[in-house]
Parts: structure tokens; sequence; C-alpha cells
């Protein structure tokens, strides 16, 4: 199916690993939302401790690594800071990227569903940590200026994706942004699964393509959507609509004839979904 890339764990270790997700993401695929309350931080949990060598667990014990994609991070939202702005990061982890932002910003909140922070480093008093459970968004309304999420979206059940947008569209001040990036179905799966499925079978619960995910925040009230093309540094903003054409193009294709032309790292880079969405002035 989909070449390994940088994966350098044994197919066992893989299956072992794809067995164990797929079983915890069917419980939380099938739970109702009073469950999924508190089942994102035990599942997520329960999966790296049965998982100890996840990639999320071993990347963070490499500092290089740890840099490498807080820096990439960084050059897609560095533009978007001032230190006249409030800065909130959805799904923060261990509050590296939000910790950076909190040099150029003038007041930063990490949200995340666990607080997994480095006992050892101190925050910036314009730095604030808070809890979620995976749905709401624990700021002030009309409280924020520029709101980012990485490779979060597609963890959140379907239901809980629409509660989660409307929360950061309420935390927005109007007239504020949220740049949402989360990996292209089509180019998917993009969890454990992609080695052993067609579609998405593990922690990604969803994935989006970029006229999915357009559509669902039209729905939700954000008054402008356009995508953020580019890599390394160098990015710019472009109308949905040519991607939503590209993509549309690319459903038509027989299975194996898509994937050859969007399974390789110039195709991801290219429809990896950038989505920024603008809050009406009116406030919604």
């Amino acid at each position: 199916m989909c070449n390994a890339g940088r994966e350098t764990r044994s197919m066992d270790l893989l299956k072992y690993h794809y067995v164990i997700e797929k079983e915890l993401a069917s419980r939380l695929r099938h739970s109702s939302r009073a469950e999924r309350v508190t089942l994102y931080s035990s599942i997520y949990q329960e999966l790296f401790r049965r998982v100890p060598f996840h990639p999320h667990l071993t990347r963070k014990s490499s500092s290089l690594r740890t840099r490498h994609a807080v820096t990439a991070q960084f050059r897609l939202i560095r533009p978007f800071l001032t230190t006249s702005k409030t800065f909130m990061e959805i799904g923060a982890g261990d509050c590296a990227l939000s910790l950076e932002a909190a040099k150029y910003a003038r007041k930063v909140y990490a949200i995340d569903i666990a607080d997994v922070r480095s006992r050892n480093s101190e925050a910036p008093t314009n730095f604030e940590f808070r809890i979620t459970n995976g749905l709401t968004i624990p700021v002030d309304q009309n409280s924020i200026d520029f709101a980012f999420s990485n490779h979060v979206m597609e963890h959140l059940h379907p239901d809980d994706a629409v509660e989660q947008l409307q929360g950061i569209l309420t935390a927005l001040r109007p007239g504020a942004i949220y740049l949402c990036v989360t990996p292209n179905r089509l180019c998917g799966p993009s969890d454990v699964s992609k080695y052993f499925d067609h579609v998405a079978t593990g922690f990604h619960l969803k994935e989006y393509t970029i006229g999915e995910l357009t559509k669902l925040f039209s729905e939700v009230g954000f008054s402008h959507t356009k995508l953020y093309i580019g890599a390394k540094g160098r990015y710019s903003f472009l109308p949905t609509s040519i991607m939503v054409f590209i993509e549309n193009v690319l459903c038509r294709l027989p299975y194996q004839a898509r994937t050859s032309l969007t399974h390789n790292q110039p195709a991801k880079s290219l429809l990896t979904v950038r989505l920024f969405g603008k809050k009406d002035y009116k406030g919604n």
C-alpha cells in the first residue's frame, strides 16, 4: 500500500500497534458523546501504555526531532503572531510550539486533553495551559485573535468536530482567524492503518478533503475560508475552489490510479489541508 517513508519499525511491530489502535478506535467510534467526554483522554493513555514504541513517544525522546517539528510548525504561524495578539493552540501536546509562540504574542493559551509538559520547564507569564475534554474550548468568548491546530481534527469523532469548531468560532474575536492543518483523505490513510487498509481505521476517526472541511467550516459559521499553500516557510493564500476542483478530478479516478498520484511527498505537501477560517466582523 503506502511507502513506509521514515518508518523504522518491523512489520510485526506495526501489526501489533495497528491491532491495538484499531480496537481502541472502534470504542471511540461507537461511543456516545457522554462517554467521549472522558474517553478521549483515557483511551490515549491506554494506547501509549500498550504500545510503548509508539512514534509519539519515541519522538519525544529525541530533542532534534522535536525541534525540527516545532520549527516547521512555527514557520506556518509566525506571520500571524504579534505582541498585540492572543494566540491559542488546540492539541498543544508538550506545548513546545505554544511556548515558542509566547515569545511573539501578547498572550498564549495551550489547550489539550492532558498536561504532558516537562516538569522542569518554566512557563512565561503570558502563557497559560488549559485542560479540555476534547470537545470544549475552555477560554472566554471573543478573546482569541489567532487559533491553530495541527493534526487534531482527524482524531475527533465527526460529531465532536462540529462542536469543537463551534467552540473555536465562539472563542475568536470578530475578524479573527483559525488555521486548521490536517492530512488530506485522498493521500491517506495517514494513521497506522495505512499499512493495512484503504481507509483510516485507527485513531484518525475521520480524514477530510479540502472540500469536505471547507463545507464544514461554512456550516459552523466561518464567514470566509482560504488555503495556505507552500513549504519551508514560503506560503501563499489560494482560493479553496482551485484545490476542490483538483480533488474532484482525483476522486473520479480508480483507487490504484489515484493513490499512484497522491501517495508521494510532493502530492501530500500540496494536498495537505491548511485551511483558514475567518470569523465575521458581525460576530456570527
